[in-house]
C-alpha cells in the first residue's frame, strides 16, 4: 500500500471502480476493483486498448480458462499503463513538469513531501540529477487492489460437464489475479469460505520471502476482532499472512451490509487498537511455525501488519480522529467518491439521481439474491425495470451473467433467485400452498423483489463508456452508503482529495450527525425491525440474540460517552451537540430493551 495518501477507495460495487486504479494510481492514490463480472473486465480492456492505442486480442470464452485469462490480461494491462506514467513522472522532464505538479498538487499542505517539492520547483536553480533522484523515491504509484466476495464462488460448466472447483468464479478469480505482474492487495469480503483459502497455497506470491515482503497481500475485510482472529490464524496454518485488517461498519457502509450482533465501529476500532500486538504476536507464532513445518522460506521477522478503516466516514476531522485516535494506516472513502466522475465510471442520470438522494431515499434492501441486506436507492432504474416486469404478470430478470446463480432450491444446477426461472418456479409452489391471500401477498412481494444486481452495479460503466447494453438492458443498480445523503453535487478529484484533507468543505448541508452516531441510528433502526419481526413465533434462539444485540450497543453508547467527553481538540465544537445526541440514541435503546422484554417465547409445539 502506497503511503503517499492516508486514504484508499475501497471497492464500488462491481463496475462503478473498476477502471479507477487507471484514473487515480497514477496520483499514488490506492484504489480497489472488483473481480466479479469478468465480462465487463474484458470489455473494459477493449476500450482502453483503443485508447492508449495498445494493440488487443480478444480472449473468448470459447477458450479454457478464459475468467482468470480476462482478469490477467486486464491487471496487467492496468499495471503497465501506470508503471509507464509513473516512470514519466519520475524522469523529471520539463514537459512532464506540469504533471508532477499536479501530482504533488493532490497532497495534503502538511506533507513533508509536497514541502520539499516546492522547495525544488521554488529555487532559482536546481540540481537536475538531485531533482530526478528526490523524484524516483518520493513519486509513487498507488495500489492497484481488488476485491473477492468469496461467496460468489459458482460452480461452472463445460459441454454439460461440471468444471473442477478450481473452475469456480472466486478460484478463477483468484487465479487471475495470482498469475498477473501486480504487486499489491486482494481484499477478501463476506467471510470465509474455506475451499478458497486452502487454494491461495498453489502460488508463490501470497508467501513472504526472506525479508517479510510478500508481493501479493491478503486483505480481510472484517467488522469485529473475533472474526479477524479466526480468519488469520486460519490463513497463517496455510503458511499465509493476513497482511492488513479491513475494518468496515456492519451498516453504515455501501453494497452489502453484514450486520454485527450490536458490536459498533468505534469500540470495534479500539479493541484491535488494543489487542494489535497481541494479534500479530498470536498470528505470527502460528505463520512461523507453520512456514518450518512446510520447509518454506522463514522471514527474519513477522511481516508488517496494517490495520484500515472504513464506512461512513466524511468529513477531514473524522478522517484524522480515526487516524489518530485508533492509529489506523488508511481511511477508505467509499460513497463520496460516486460523486467523482474523474475516480470513478458513473453516468449522467445515476448521479443526477445520487446528488438529489436524502436520507430515506437510501434504505436497507433485501433485493440482494445473496440474501444479505444490501443498501440501495429508491427509484433506481433497474428496480424500475423490476416493477415493469411485475406489473406484466412476467416477474424476474433473464439473467444472462448468472454471477450469482447459486440457489438449488427447485434445480440440480444453480439459478439465480432474481431470475425469471427461479421465480416462476418459486410463485408455482407458493400458488400451491393455497395461502390466506395476506400471507400469500406477503410471500410473493419476497420472491420478486429481487433484483439482478449482478448485472445493475455494471450497466453504469457501459454507458459511460458508450458500449451496447443490448443484453443487460439499461437499467442501473447503484449501492451507496447512508452516508449519500449529504453530499449533493458532482466534484473534481482535487475538490474531494482537498475535503479529505480539510483544505475545503464539499458538503452544502449542516445537518450530517457524527458518523459513528449515524452508525449507532442505524443499528438502533435494525434493531427496531428485527424486534418487530420477532413478534410471530418468538424462541429461546431469537431472545438470546436480542438480548446480545442489546448489551453490545449498550455498551458501545457507554464507550462513546467517555469517548466524546475526553476529546480535547477533535470534534471540540461539537462534543456537546454528540453527547445530546447520544442520550437521545440512549432513550431509544431503553426503549427498544422495553420492547424484548415484553417479547413472551412461544412454546414448542409437542409431537403427537
Amino acid at each position: 500500500m502506497s503511503k503517499t495518501h492516508s486514504f484508499h477507495i475501497p471497492v464500488l460495487g462491481i463496475g462503478y471502480s473498476i477502471d479507477s486504479p487507471l484514473k487515480v494510481s497514477k496520483f499514488g492514490i490506492n484504489s480497489v476493483l472488483s473481480l466479479v463480472d469478468d465480462i465487463l473486465v474484458e470489455r473494459v480492456r477493449k476500450v482502453y486498448s483503443s485508447k492508449y492505442k495498445i494493440p488487443y486480442q480478444e480472449i473468448s470464452d470459447k477458450i479454457d480458462d478464459f475468467r482468470a485469462k480476462r482478469i490477467t490480461s486486464y491487471l496487467n494491462f492496468i499495471n503497465k499503463v501506470t508503471e509507464e506514467k509513473i516512470t514519466e513522472l519520475r524522469s523529471g522532464a520539463s514537459d512532464k513538469l506540469d504533471e508532477i505538479k499536479e501530482y504533488f498538487s493532490y497532497l495534503p499542505d502538511s506533507s513533508t513531501v509536497k514541502k520539499e517539492f516546492n522547495t525544488f520547483v521554488n529555487q532559482k536553480k536546481t540540481d537536475f540529477e538531485e531533482f530526478k533522484t528526490w523524484l524516483s523515491e518520493n513519486v509513487n504509484m498507488g495500489s492497484i487492489d481488488v476485491n473477492i466476495m468469496t461467496k460468489i464462488d459458482k460452480d461452472n460448466y463445460k459441454n454439460g460437464e461440471q468444471l473442477p472447483v478450481e473452475y469456480n468464479d472466486a478460484h478463477a478469480a483468484l487465479r487471475g489475479y495470482a498469475e498477473s505482474d501486480l504487486e499489491s492487495s486482494i481484499i477478501l469480503s463476506a467471510g470465509m469460505n474455506p475451499r478458497l483459502f486452502n487454494y491461495m497455497e498453489n502460488f508463490r506470491d501470497f508467501f513472504p520471502d526472506v525479508y517479510g515482503r510478500i508481493k501479493k497481500k491478503i486483505v480481510l475485510k472484517v467488522s469485529d476482532y473475533r472474526s479477524a482472529l479466526i480468519q488469520g490464524k486460519y490463513l497463517a496454518k496455510k503458511g499465509i499472512w493476513v497482511s492488513e485488517y479491513r475494518i468496515e461498519s456492519g451498516l453504515n457502509c455501501g453494497g452489502h451490509a453484514f450486520a454485527t450482533d450490536g458490536y459498533l465501529l468505534g469500540p470495534v476500532l479500539n479493541e484491535f487498537k488494543i489487542k494489535r500486538d497481541e494479534l500479530i504476536a498470536s498470528v505470527g507464532s502460528t505463520l512461523m511455525s507453520t512456514l518450518v513445518a512446510k520447509g518454506l522460506v522463514i522471514p527474519k521477522e513477522v511481516p508488517n501488519l496494517k490495520i484500515t478503516a472504513q464506512g461512513g466516514v466524511g468529513t477531514s476531522e473524522e478522517h484524522q480522529f480515526l487516524i489518530d485516535e485508533y492509529n489506523v494506516d488508511s481511511v477508505g472513502w467509499g460513497t463520496p467518491f460516486l460523486m467523482v466522475p474523474e475516480a470513478t465510471s458513473i453516468d449522467d442520470d445515476t448521479l443526477m439521481r445520487l446528488a438529489g438522494a436524502k436520507e430515506e431515499d437510501l434504505y436497507l434492501s433485501d433485493i440482494s439474491p445473496l440474501g444479505v441486506p444490501f443498501n440501495s436507492l429508491r427509484g433506481n432504474t433497474k428496480d424500475v425495470e423490476k416493477m415493469a416486469r411485475i406489473a406484466k404478470g412476467t416477474p424476474g430478470s433473464p439473467c444472462p451473467k448468472k454471477y450469482v446463480a447459486l440457489n438449488n432450491d427447485f434445480t440440480e444446477k444453480s439459478i439465480c433467485t432474481a431470475s425469471r426461472r427461479y421465480q416462476k418456479l418459486a410463485i408455482k409452489k407458493l400458488v400451491d400452498q393455497e395461502l390466506p391471500i395476506d400471507e400469500y401477498q406477503i410471500k410473493y412481494e419476497k420472491i420478486v423483489e429481487k433484483s439482478c444486481i449482478c448485472v445493475g452495479l455494471s450497466t453504469a460503466t457501459l454507458k459511460v463508456n458508450n458500449l451496447d447494453t443490448k443484453i443487460e438492458g439499461d437499467g442501473v443498480s447503484v449501492c451507496p452508503g447512508p452516508n449519500m445523503a449529504y453530499y449533493s453535487k458532482t466534484v473534481s478529484l482535487k475538490q474531494m482529495i482537498g475535503h479529505i484533507y480539510g483544505e475545503h468543505n464539499i458538503m452544502t448541508r449542516t445537518d450530517r450527525p457524527n458518523m459513528f452516531v449515524k452508525e449507532l441510528g442505524l443499528y438502533l433502526d435494525f434493531l427496531r425491525n428485527k424486534i418487530s419481526d420477532s413478534k410471530v413465533g418468538f424462541n429461546k434462539r431469537q431472545a438470546k440474540y436480542l438480548n446480545t444485540f442489546v448489551t453490545n450497543l449498550q455498551s458501545g453508547i457507554d464507550y462513546y460517552y467517555d469517548l466524546f467527553n475526553g476529546v480535547s481538540s477533535d470534534f471540540e465544537t461539537k462534543r456537546q451537540e454528540i453527547i445530546d445526541q447520544l442520550v437521545d440514541k440512549n432513550k431509544q435503546l431503553e426503549e427498544l430493551i422495553n420492547m424484548v422484554s415484553k417479547l413472551k417465547i412461544e412454546p414448542v409445539p409437542v409431537k403427537a
